[in-house]
């Protein structure tokens, strides 16, 4: 079987630029400030990791795990705000039928994954849904591609990734899989270049150019 994992943020929904918002109206709430390019780079990684380096480098007094609930909550109330990325359901529609085993593997929490999930009626076609609460290291570190493949039950190399992120894309390299990087420029000024292929929109993309790198050796 041959696999096709969805990064979330900035993949399937557009949400990376509240994402950024609501981060830095926290970060400044709390006496933290951040530029948007510093803020962009943290884009992919889990918030766990991201507010345990702003507790860090602005000695914030809140714990991390209240942090993370205090964003999650305030992205949950503004979830009505996001909508899907251009195209993506097409191409997704297009995979299913054609037999793909299709993932997502988001460094987003369980909840707000399983939020955009329901009010896009995903479920159906996503077999299979790893959140960043479900592995101990975020991206760039690739715990949760290569977690994503063993729920699967495909090799790395019969994986195909498409991502948005910096961190995402070596992730995806790291765990030897194939990406497609996709130039969402929501997303902010993101480092694709170690992508197999790099697409400004699903529009781009169709099943043979997936199967094409699939079966590309390297």
């Amino acid at each position: 079987m041959k696999a096709i994992i969805f990064d979330m943020d900035g993949v399937i929904i557009n949400s990376e630029p509240l994402h950024f918002k609501i981060e830095k109206e926290l970060l400044e709430k709390l006496g933290g400030n951040i530029s948007d390019e510093e803020l962009q780079s943290f884009a992919g990684t889990t918030d766990y990791n991201m507010w345990s380096k702003f507790k860090e480098m602005f000695k914030l007094k809140p714990p991390v795990e209240e942090l993370v609930e205090t964003k999650k909550e305030r992205f949950m109330k503004r979830i009505d705000e996001v909508d899907l990325v251009d195209n993506f359901m097409d191409f997704m529609l297009a995979a299913y039928e054609e037999g793909f085993l299709l993932a997502i593997a988001s460094s987003n929490n369980r909840r707000i994954v399983d939020a955009v999930v329901e009010k896009f009626q995903l479920g159906k076609y996503m077999q299979f849904i790893i959140s960043g609460e479900e592995v101990k290291k975020g991206k760039p570190d690739p715990e949760i591609f290569l977690t994503a493949a063993k729920k699967m039950n495909v090799s790395p190399t019969d994986c195909i990734v498409i991502e948005d992120a910096t961190n995402g894309v070596k992730a995806a390299k790291a765990a030897g899989m194939k990406c497609i990087a996709l130039k969402n420029l929501d997303s902010g000024n993101q480092d694709l270049s170690e992508a197999d292929l790099i697409i400004k929109n699903f529009k781009e993309l169709n099943l043979d150019i997936i199967k094409s790198l699939l079966n590309k050796e390297g």
